[in-house]
């Protein structure tokens, strides 16, 4: 039986817009019905070339999603499950803020729609960890559905760990939202891509999981270029079939 939990994150380049044609006609050759469960583009908007084949994970990507049309995507959205905020460690949202946002916003949508939450995606390092236990500790009498995490490293078993002890800090299932390897070497970047897929995969209290990500250019010097899940002209890597079609994905020869 096939174990749908690989969200594909697909950049909202890759859609078509005004000054931009994108790779629309990339998405027809996706796998939606292999190991795919879902798609984000860290944004509001479903983008169109989905065409309903897999559900849409809406995001509140940063406070700008709280108002006008993006919110308003929100309130109308049909879709089951709503991120909310990425990386607001790194991006000067304090927890408290965060907090009034949840209790204010967040938390009418799954009282009055019936809406399934996540908890803000926070980076892996300490400042991370310690923004989300005080974000956690604040929204104690309205949680989150599921806690959101992201992991960039090269030791799949630091990440591992990593998310063992998240999950033993909360009850609540994780999603991965973003996870690649940063090492700079192809074999390294497989071997951990492989590793945390099969693992993932086989962990009950892992809702869900994105590799970054599917975009054609280098979002920017951080992500191993081998951790590219599309090419400059569309097509897919070879890392993106794996992970659409191979389940439990087979090691490197």
């Amino acid at each position: 039986m096939v174990v749908k939990k690989r969200c594909l994150l697909w950049d909202w380049t890759n859609s078509s817009g005004p000054g931009n044609p994108g790779v629309p006609w990339a998405m027809d050759q996706c796998n939606f019905n292999g190991p795919l469960s879902s798609v984000s583009n860290w944004n509001t908007w479903v983008p169109p070339e989905l065409k309903g084949r897999a559900p849409y994970r809406p995001m509140v990507h940063l406070e700008a999603q709280l108002s006008g049309q993006d919110w308003d995507n929100v309130l109308n959205t049909d879709q089951p499950i709503i991120h909310f905020f990425n990386e607001p460690d790194k991006n000067n949202i304090s927890p408290e803020r965060a907090a009034d946002v949840w209790h204010n916003q967040m938390v009418p949508l799954r009282q009055q729609k019936g809406k399934q939450l996540v908890s803000p995606s926070v980076s892996s390092d300490e400042n991370g960890k310690n923004w989300l236990a005080d974000f956690m500790n604040r929204v104690s009498d309205a949680p989150p559905d599921f806690v959101g995490l992201h992991y960039y490293g090269t030791d799949g078993n630091a990440c591992i760990q990593y998310l063992q002890d998240m999950h033993s800090k909360y009850p609540q299932p994780i999603i991965v939202s973003e996870i690649a390897s940063i090492d700079r070497n192809v074999g390294s970047v497989y071997n951990f891509t492989t590793q945390l897929a099969n693992f993932m995969d086989n962990t009950d209290w892992i809702f869900e999981y994105g590799f970054f990500g599917c975009m054609r250019q280098l979002a920017d010097g951080f992500v191993s270029p081998d951790a590219q899940l599309m090419r400059p002209d569309g097509t897919f890597t070879d890392l993106m079939q794996k992970l659409q079609w191979d389940q439990p994905i087979a090691p490197p020869a």
